[in-house]
């Protein structure tokens, strides 16, 4: 059972063994009795002899390809030097150990595949009762592949306690499994794989494949059980290779195999899917080793940084629409996906043959107990403890349409799928054709799986795993496990579309009430939840085009939704919701919501509160799907902002009292509040404030600045900072009074970079005696008030240090970025600067979008003061790596920026800003005089 034989290939191209054996042979003979000095002798040559053996292995495998020949390579490489080391220790170092050690490979590397910068496991086996030379031996041997720079991981046995230990303990179980022979004494390896067969593994599969499969659903869990993210773990992520090692494993112990081309053989797997196996297997070791080589190290994740590169040395080349890294990352996910199809075809098999397996008594037992339950409804199906499968094998033939009956009945049964099902269903894909695909019953079928009220994500997700969906809709397999190159999006494009689908469902349950209030509120009043289902699950559809995909997905729409049976004004709206999926967040995130050219604008595109419902309802499961911790309260405040003011316009109901009538009820409303205060305070605390402030700033708020600056005055300080923290909006706020100043936003800015805080925004203003009240939004970052509350005095010290000229803030930044390799250089962000007097009635509108780093924001607002602009408010969203700055602003006397000349210096000296180009921040020049800075971080994209 055990390939206990040295490796039969032989790979000279990577080391010439005859040679480099004489060589330290007559190194260890010519200081023969001194082992110090022939470790000391040996050391240089077998260092140089790895390192031209790995270089070998690497040029090889980016000129040939071929990642299990590259793994194979280093392994024989590493069995070279051990067993040269080997030799050298009995012949010249411990001659007294000759005959009693025998040196095997374990784990990974007892498979004959080692990866550039893996660990090296070996198994020294000895006699029951070894002499002190002999592990004096052993320890010669580690020493000297310790100092060679090797990560080895050792144990030292003899062939009982090998036996005794693999009776208790899964993981020395399964290392001893894959032992394989290296050099030294044979016949100790032979001795424990025939008692290891004999003793272990017989009549022990079962529990052995319980005990694998166990372990592998705990990795999965760890590593955020999804095929699909978009940073995978090569060796440990779900469709890796050790889900490839673990079906290894399970056939090499169920099936007493060595080989696991064997398996076509016993009928576990048919031909084509063997050489699926051999396909994943090669391609994954070739991502792996190419991993290693890049990075110097056993780096296992691959990360943006490496992904690009690796595209390269593999060979992929950039298409019309896909990036050459986004066409390599989804034939990375369609392999993972081909793993799982695999293990669900072997787990089916293993499930048959055991059952064939039970003899005797308890044989009948176990097919009474394995009866299979009909199920109400349907003569095609039935269930087997709990798990759907077919009543006889040529259902799908006889009726393709069966297929998604299948998941239908599923979903409705609250059934698992059996394994064999799915096997079944995975060899019958090709029976989906495009009279399946116009059939009124299949379309129907799944429209009911789609809208259902139970789990309709986890039958999608079944069935997208089974390949029927991107089968089912053409359209959909072109995204499936297609990747967006960038730090905003955590999953492949059909992961994200369904997982969209599955807050959606949430929401429908009235689930979330807390996180998502407005949502479960209006879903109860959306008339036509089909369409809304329909809309959530293809908004993404037409990613990866040429075309914008929100245009490209309207389109797409209008196509498949007849097919599924919507009605013509159905589909209209479908792709009005798909063209649009993006309107509600970007407004929210990038537009001042006090501007009243910003919410007619967006009620112009919306129309009707039934589309205005929906849209934020998709917006809603758009973000959610993006990943974890992308929503967060501050978005949520933003889009009921926005759709409160939106649903006041299109009721008809939008304020028709003028500006100055609102702000002077608003003064009279603080005056009111401040009750309990002297006359004279009521009355000069409530006249500190402008329009701007009294129109957008709440009551409640305002009540508390008044406090605020009323103990700061009474306390004679000319800077104060005050704060609170908000766990719904998920946000801390620190209010800042000081002497209006300049570069006031930018020091503010700069403060918070240092701190680590991401800002989400800000209001700022002047008040009537040339104060600056500055109140601005971070991101929580503790969940216990206490914690975020003594962060938030820190950052609120630093402000006042700088502010008050303690320290100076390019220091303090450099001193918290120094030394830090910036995650998102891997991204290509094209930088742009756009200025626009149509967006806003009364403020010129500059964009700029570029990749983020620390202190931006500060740079770019003293940019922004250097120009005399006068910031009226901005908005800062960021998206992943990127960054999307709004800025309302008018020059020195409250105008638009009209000459085309200053807008044109405007947009060089922001690109230099965004460039790096540290000459363009000079100090100088005045600064705003109100207005509000608010920041979504990032929204559905």
């Amino acid at each position: 059972m055990h390939d206990m034989a040295k490796l039969e290939v032989e790979f000279p191209e990577v080391i010439d063994v005859a040679r480099l054996s004489a060589e330290c042979m007559a190194l260890a003979a010519a200081h023969a009795g001194r082992p110090d000095d022939i470790k000391a002798a040996l050391l240089p040559v077998l260092k140089a002899a790895s390192k031209d053996g790995r270089a070998n292995a690497r040029r090889i495998l980016e000129t040939e390809g071929g990642g299990l020949d590259c793994a194979r390579r280093i392994s024989y490489l590493q069995d070279c030097l051990i067993a040269i080391l080997n030799d050298i220790t009995i012949n010249h170092v411990y001659p007294a150990a000759r005959g009693q050690i025998a040196i095997t490979a374990v784990g990974g590397y007892g498979r004959g595949t080692l990866a550039p910068g893996s660990d090296i496991d070996l198994l020294f086996l000895l006699p029951p009762k070894a002499a002190d030379m002999t592990h004096k031996a052993v320890e010669f041997v580690l020493y000297l592949l310790w100092d060679m720079g090797f990560k080895v991981g050792h144990s030292v046995r003899s062939v009982e306690e090998c036996i005794r230990q693999s009776i208790a303990d899964m993981t020395i179980r399964t290392a001893i499994l894959e032992t394989r022979f290296i050099c030294g004494e044979e016949s100790l390896a032979e001795e424990l794989a025939s008692r290891f067969d004999k003793e272990i593994v017989v009549n022990t599969g079962p529990e052995f494949i319980a005990a694998k499969l166990a372990e592998r659903d705990e990795r999965h869990r760890k590593a955020g059980d999804t095929r699909y993210v978009v940073e995978p773990n090569v060796k440990e992520g779900k469709g890796g290779l050790r889900d490839l090692h673990t079906l290894f494993w399970i056939s090499k112990y169920y099936y007493r195999i060595s080989d696991s081309a064997e398996l076509v053989r016993l009928g576990v797997l048919s031909r084509q899917e063997w050489r699926l196996f051999q396909k994943a297997d090669d391609f994954l070791w070739a991502v792996r080793c190419h991993m290693h080589f890049l990075t110097g190290k056993a780096e296992e994740r691959l990360s943006f940084d490496i992904q690009r590169e690796i595209a390269e040395l593999l060979g992929y080349n950039s298409r019309p629409g896909l990036s050459n890294v986004e066409r390599f990352m989804k034939h990375y996910f369609l392999v993972a996906k081909d793993v799982g199809d695999l293990t669900r075809i072997f787990c089916a098999a293993l499930e048959d043959q055991q059952a064939k397996d039970t003899p005797g008594l308890t044989g009948v037992i176990s097919r009474f107990a394995r009866r299979k339950r009909k199920i109400a409804g349907t003569v095609d199906f039935v269930e087997d403890h709990g798990r759907i499968t077919l009543a006889n094998p040529d259902v799908f033939k006889r009726d393709p349409v069966n297929i998604i009956r299948l998941f239908h009945i599923a979903g409705l049964n609250g059934l698992e799928f059996h394994p064999d099902a799915l096997k079944r269903v995975t060899r019958s894909l090709s029976l989906i054709d495009q009279d399946v695909r116009e059939s009124e019953e299949a379309n129907r079928l799944f429209l009911s799986i789609l809208t259902s009220k139970r789990e309709p994500a986890l039958i999608l997700r079944r069935m997208n795993e089974a390949g029927v969906l991107g089968r089912f809709i053409p359209e959909f397999r072109k995204i499936v496990s297609m990747m967006q190159f960038n730090m905003y999006h955590h999953y492949t494009v059909d992961e994200h579309l369904i997982r969209s689908v599955e807050q959606l469902s949430r929401i429908d349950k009235g689930l979330g009430g807390d996180t998502f209030p407005l949502s479960v509120k209006l879903i109860e009043t959306i008339e036509d939840r089909t369409a809304l289902y329909v809309a959530v699950l293809i908004h993404d559809i037409a990613k990866g085009r040429q075309e914008d995909h929100s245009i490209a997905g309207a389109k797409v729409a209008r196509k498949l939704c007849p097919r599924f049976g919507l009605s013509p004004k159905q589909t209209e709206l479908v792709a009005w919701l798909i063209q649009e999926h993006l309107t509600m967040s970007m407004t929210a995130q990038t537009r001042d919501l006090h501007d009243r050219k910003a919410i007619t604008d967006f009620a112009e595109k919306v129309q009707s509160l039934d589309r205005l419902n929906m849209l934020l309802i998709l917006t809603v499961c758009d973000i959610c799907a993006v990943g974890p911790g992308v929503w967060n309260g501050w978005k949520g405040q933003l889009l009921r902002t926005l759709y409160y003011e939106t649903e006041l316009l299109l009721s008809g109901g939008f304020s028709q009292v003028s500006r100055k009538e609102r702000a002077e009820a608003a003064q009279q409303a603080l005056y009111d509040a401040l009750s309990d205060w002297s006359q004279k305070d009521r009355r000069k605390y409530s006249r500190l404030h402008y329009q701007p402030y009294l129109l957008s700033v709440p009551l409640e708020d305002q009540v508390r600045h008044a406090q605020f600056i009323r103990d700061s005055d009474k306390e004679r300080k000319t800077l104060a900072t005050s704060v609170r923290t908000h766990s719904f909006h998920a946000v801390t706020e620190i209010t800042v009074l000081s002497p209006d100043h300049p570069r006031l936003l930018s020091v503010i800015a700069g403060a918070c970079a240092f701190a680590g805080a991401n800002i989400v925004g800000a209001q700022v203003f002047t008040t009537s005696d040339g104060r600056a009240l500055d109140t601005i939004l971070i991101n929580r970052e503790y969940p216990e008030d206490e914690d975020e509350m003594r962060r938030a005095a820190t950052i609120g010290r630093m402000i006042e240090e700088v502010l008050a000229g303690t320290k100076r803030l390019p220091e303090v930044i450099a001193s918290r970025t120094r030394g830090k390799r910036p995650k998102n250089r891997a991204f290509p962000v094209t930088p742009g600067v756009s200025i626009s007097n149509t967006l806003s009635n009364k403020f010129t509108v500059i964009e700029i979008e570029c990749l983020d780093r620390p202190g931006l924001l500060a740079e770019i607002t003293a940019a922004l003061a250097d120009l005399l602009l006068d910031i009226q408010s901005a908005h800062i969203t960021t998206f992943g790596e990127k960054v999307i700055d709004t800025f309302y602003v008018t020059d020195l006397t409250g105008e638009k920026i009209n000459s085309e000349n200053r807008q044109a210096a405007i947009t060089n000296r922001l690109r230099s800003v965004m460039a790096g180009d540290h000459d363009a921040l000079r100090p100088g020049a005045p600064r705003h005089s109100g207005g509000n800075l608010s920041n979504a971080g990032s929204g559905g994209r």
